[in-house]
């Protein structure tokens, strides 16, 4: 199976870029693969905030999602983008490459097909997906017209291509219930793709999506296997992909909390990676809810955490080996170098916590881990960063 351009395996030695935000800054850091270290470079400014972003096959582009809209069901904003910038091969920096395109409602997703001839945008409300083709200088084009009418979910929230560019996958994670409104079902939307043409929609919905709110799935790179995050029930599920489609039925699955019986306040299962090599996939533990305390809003209690899980290289069963507390509040994403060596974990906002008596407050911003030979992680170290009123929204890593 050919790899995406955020997952290819590369050298240790080659440099790698990594990008985070804040708002509608994306800075440039390096990555020291060996010290597990980041230095900060130059920043660029986006049209709006960050929402998500993917590099072009070549790794020369990088396409920028961006909205002025608040995330979940936040005040609507009408500035929505996709903006191409090119990476500069030796240093890494970033540069406008042409004129943004605008979309119709804020994107949440995005990603290009394998040989990134087009551009797929998931948009969580309403639910779609579109397709736009990338033009002959790089430049995000023109919307491709669907030939069919599309059912995309409730609430989609990442839109992948399957390795083999013949699938590609709406993650629709549906609406967890309240005492006021039924529960919104979530479902998988599978197409099939052909130069940017969604046909054939299939929905995988276990239960008829009640219980299965999906977040967000990865790829083995050489198996027929794709891990996916329950958001809702905080689990991870496999998936097999067989004669070019998803069989339906889940294969096999595993708690992603250390403590699922001691849920504290709302958890929420979210970004999931699969290493390089093909051995480990990653996923995120994330709770942010807080109480008063002495008068101001602190952290209620929760995983904030990354759990590791060794993949049977026979079954392609997850097994988890390993729960590792990220040191912030809520781990909304996070990236693992293309050599498999380090990976660094986003968190989005700045948390106060109970420390005793004294509150003090966890900044937002960046944990950095040294990945064992084991799969296993070590914290090395932490960067706070001081983001005012915006979020930290996404953060990814290119090999140069």
């Amino acid at each position: 199976m050919a790899a995406s351009g955020w997952a290819s395996a590369q050298p240790a030695s080659q440099k790698v870029a990594l990008y985070a935000n804040v708002g509608a800054d994306l800075t440039h850091y390096d990555l020291d693969i060996a010290g597990a270290e980041l230095i900060k470079r130059e920043t660029i400014a986006l049209p709006a905030g960050v929402q998500y972003a993917w590099p072009h096959a070549s790794r020369r582009y990088l396409y920028v999602a961006t909205s002025s809209s608040a995330p979940g069901s936040g005040t609507a904003g009408t500035e929505h983008h996709v903006t191409a910038l090119r990476i500069d091969p030796e240093s890494g920096g970033l540069t406008q490459h042409g004129a943004p395109i605008r979309l119709p409602t804020r994107p949440i997703h995005m990603t290009t097909d394998i040989p990134s001839d087009n551009i797929l945008v998931a948009f969580n409300n309403p639910s779609a997906v579109r397709v736009y083709r990338i033009n002959p200088d790089f430049t995000p084009g023109d919307e491709v017209k669907q030939s069919v009418s599309i059912d995309a979910g409730i609430y989609a929230h990442q839109v992948r291509v399957t390795p083999d560019n013949r699938l590609a996958i709406l993650v629709t994670r549906g609406n967890e219930g309240t005492p006021t409104k039924a529960e919104d079902p979530g479902a998988l939307k599978v197409f099939n793709y052909n130069n940017g043409l969604l046909t054939n929609e299939v929905s995988i919905a276990p239960n008829g999506g009640k219980a299965f709110g999906p977040r967000h799935l990865d790829f083995h790179l050489t198996r027929p296997w794709m891990y996916m995050s329950v958001e809702t029930q905080n689990k991870m599920y496999m998936f097999r992909m067989e004669e070019g489609r998803i069989n339906p039925e889940i294969a096999c699955h595993a708690e992603t909390l250390a403590e699922p019986q001691n849920i504290r306040a709302r958890q929420a299962a979210g970004t999931v990676h699969v290493h390089p090599n093909g051995h480990f996939v990653y996923g995120a533990n994330r709770a942010q809810a807080t109480i008063e305390f002495q008068g101001k809003q602190v952290f209620k209690g929760g995983e904030n955490s990354i759990v590791v899980y060794r993949i049977n290289q026979s079954t392609g069963e997850p097994t988890p080996i390993q729960h590792i507390e990220t040191q912030k509040i809520h781990p909304r994403t996070f990236h693992i170098d293309p050599s498999g060596r380090v990976l660094v974990a986003q968190h989005n906002r700045p948390v106060n916590v109970r420390d005793g008596d004294v509150v003090k407050t966890l900044a937002a911003g960046l944990s950095v881990f040294r990945i064992g030979d084991d799969g296993k992680l070590t914290i090395v170290r932490k960067y706070d960063i001081d983001v005012g009123d915006k979020t930290m929204f996404w953060m990814g890593m290119v090999a140069l």
